[in-house]
């Protein structure tokens, strides 16, 4: 038995979770007035660490006019 096949037979229950928790922070961020998909596509690359930050960030400012 190979010892990839347990990732190959089955979709890993982690790209669930990863993808799920990208769209929070998406969701997050636009709260925040930031860009979704930036933070989106972030997300994916750190997990964890950018719901973090995001949290962590002050809201932006809106435009002047």
């Amino acid at each position: 038995m190979e010892p990839f096949t347990a990732f190959t037979s089955t979709p890993a229950p982690w790209f669930v979770g990863l993808g799920t928790l990208a769209l929070i922070n998406a969701g997050l961020a636009q709260g925040k007035n930031r860009s979704g998909v930036l933070w989106f596509l972030l997300s994916l690359i750190l997990g964890p660490i950018a719901t973090l930050i995001i949290v962590a960030m002050p809201r932006a400012r809106g435009k002047f006019f």
